[in-house]
């Protein structure tokens, strides 16, 4: 009998030991604490929704969110050392860039935008703006209209792409001279969401913003053809014809933004302060029945599943999120 009772310890032992290798994650306690999240700007809706849904579940942890332009928010991490947990870029470029290697090891494209043309009706020669004239309405003598910083927020300089790209599609030579001409400097804000203020209260007429958040903030837009809009990559090909010369990471260098489709990329950072956290956080956002179903939800077309572009980056995942990742570029 006695003989039997170890025999049947050791068993459980190992069927213990087993499920305990197998499923790691079942052990671990519940993450808490502060989660610092640098967002863009146009995930601002969207991402407070999430945060909300995400406290709810896990109590103990206090979700942190600062928005700003992506480029900007890359650069208080890479240049001014900030803390931070998570960055969610509009550009995933703008992580490659700015923060991999020395502050990221992975990139992860989520979700998708496009480019359109916000206005109200009390906006000058709204009864007649549509996808072929708005151009000629920008240009109008006291028209103010106005866009992101590109050198602060990737909206800034894809708002500059989709008019060059019009001045092709619509082979208009000196197009894109003639609209910026109609545009002071006074108009550029350092991200886009602050135009939908400016918009609403009747001090802009025109505004570029992504199309999730026209949706979002209830607003009227242009919708333009896929061939200048930055809204599918089928088109990248002619896309890339359009180019904008930013700062660069050093104070006195530039570097140049060449045209392509609205892909937003997410990370955790290398140093981030409350890793558990963050993986639980990506975990809820990459769920196509959580976060990805709030970004549908809202007007933002995400990736389901979600995707890196090669295996490699995609084994230094940690592995409860690589479940939800698909290779794909």
């Amino acid at each position: 009998m006695r003989r039997f009772e170890n025999i049947l310890k050791r068993i459980l032992f190992v069927v213990f030991l087993a499920a305990w290798l197998l499923f790691p994650f079942s052990v671990y306690a519940e993450p808490e604490g502060k989660l610092i999240l640098f967002h863009a700007g146009s995930l601002t809706v969207p991402f407070a929704k999430m945060e909300k849904i995400f406290e709810a579940k896990y109590a103990k942890v206090d979700v942190l969110r600062e928005a700003g332009g992506s480029t900007k928010m890359a650069r208080l991490i890479s240049a001014l050392h900030k803390p931070a947990d998570i960055m969610a870029s509009a550009d995933f470029a703008v992580i490659d860039r700015t923060l991999i290697p020395e502050h990221a090891q992975w990139n992860i494209r989520f979700a998708t935008n496009q480019l359109v043309l916000c206005y109200t009706d009390k906006s000058r020669f709204s009864d007649e703006v549509n996808a072929n004239n708005w151009y000629k309405i920008l240009a109008r003598k006291g028209v103010i209209w106005g866009h992101a910083d590109p050198n602060l927020d990737p909206c800034g300089y894809r708002s500059l792409m989709v008019i060059q790209l019009a001045e092709k599609y619509f082979h208009r030579p000196g197009l894109y001279d003639q609209v910026l001409a109609n545009r002071p400097k006074k108009n550029v804000r350092p991200k886009s969401v602050e135009l939908v203020f400016l918009l609403q209260t009747g001090h802009m007429d025109y505004a570029w913003e992504y199309r999730s958040v026209a949706v979002q903030h209830g607003l009227k837009y242009i919708k333009l053809c896929d061939e200048i809009n930055l809204g599918n990559y089928k088109y990248d090909d002619f896309y890339k014809q359009a180019s904008v010369k930013v700062t660069g990471r050093k104070p006195g260098t530039w570097i140049t933004r060449t045209g392509k489709s609205c892909t937003y990329g997410i990370t955790i950072l290398k140093d981030a302060p409350n890793p558990e956290a963050a993986v639980a956080f990506l975990e809820f956002l990459m769920d196509p029945r959580g976060g990805l179903q709030i970004l549908k939800d809202l007007g933002q077309p995400p990736f389901i599943p979600c995707r890196v572009p090669t295996s490699q980056m995609k084994t230094l995942l940690p592995s409860s999120l690589q479940e939800w990742i698909e290779v794909r570029d």
